[in-house]
């Protein structure tokens, strides 16, 4: 059947330590398409310090990633993400991490498979919270529950946005991004792609959230990582790599409400940012 191991529900994960340095905060960033002139994010001698992006609290998770079974990489999609940081991530050291798959739902054609991350400091404190949700094609159809419904988040009708930012990405975007540590052959490999149901490689969804997170960043924050608190995001439509995304957002009772767009379609939905 599907190789899902449906055993994993409710455990605690034993905690990892993700090692990191300043080159993997530059990688990092250059694969969210920081530029030159973004130069406190891409170089380690700025006379104020390496800043981090929020949205590189997405990748010490992957030393924590649960063993779910026999699973299909291809046909593993990124369906929501929110972070929650409770400070700056520091520029390089250790990261201590660890997870566990709250719920698994039966969606008919998927599975959606929802993970919370959590992240401490070396001495224990906390960093920050990663939860995710992921469907598996072909998965579904096991007779279990379809979940709640989840809030429904849409911009206004009619009303501008208070910002809005269009970042170009690269046609090699995804074979950067990918040097990160999310490996899946969907973004890279022509033939593995389609056998994963696309006609072509597709961009990391996680890339898409970085490129987001840096618009937010320069349009609400001026550049402040420490005021940038909770984001949330549902993955709708896929990008290749070459396209431009624009992102749009709504002051909204004390958040903003944000929306992604390529040329073709809305990308990012159902999502918001708290700014402090």
């Amino acid at each position: 059947m599907s190789g899902l191991d449906f055993s994993v529900v409710g455990k605690k994960n034993p905690e990892k330590i993700y090692k990191y340095t300043n080159k993997d905060v530059i990688l990092y960033a250059l694969g969210i398409g920081a530029q030159i002139s973004e130069l406190q994010f891409i170089y380690e001698g700025v006379s104020r310090g390496l800043k981090v992006f929020p949205s590189f609290a997405t990748i010490p998770r992957r030393v924590a990633f649960p063993n779910l079974g026999k699973i299909f990489y291809p046909k593993f999609i990124h369906g929501e993400e929110l972070i929650r940081l409770h400070k700056p991530i520091p520029s390089q050291g250790e990261i201590i991490c660890f997870s566990e798959v709250t719920s698994i739902y039966d969606k008919g054609k998927a599975a959606v498979i929802n993970i919370t991350f959590t992240s401490l400091t070396k001495d224990r404190s906390p960093l920050f919270e990663v939860e995710s949700s992921f469907f598996y094609l072909g998965a579904g159809g096991f007779g279990g529950d379809r979940g709640p419904k989840i809030e429904k988040i849409t911009p206004p009708e009619g009303i501008q946005p208070d910002f809005s930012v269009t970042y170009k990405t690269t046609e090699n975007q995804a074979a950067l991004y990918r040097l990160s540590g999310d490996l899946n052959p969907l973004h890279i490999d022509p033939d593995l792609a389609r056998l994963g149901g696309q006609e072509k490689p597709i961009l990391h969804g996680l890339c898409t959230y970085g490129f987001t997170t840096r618009a937010i960043l320069h349009s609400l924050c001026d550049g402040d990582i420490s005021r940038f608190k909770e984001f949330k995001v549902r993955f709708t439509n896929v990008v290749y790599p070459g396209e431009s995304l624009t992102t749009e957002g709504w002051k909204d009772n004390g958040r903003y409400l944000i929306q992604v767009k390529t040329e073709r379609a809305v990308v990012l939905s159902n999502a918001y940012v708290i700014i402090d």
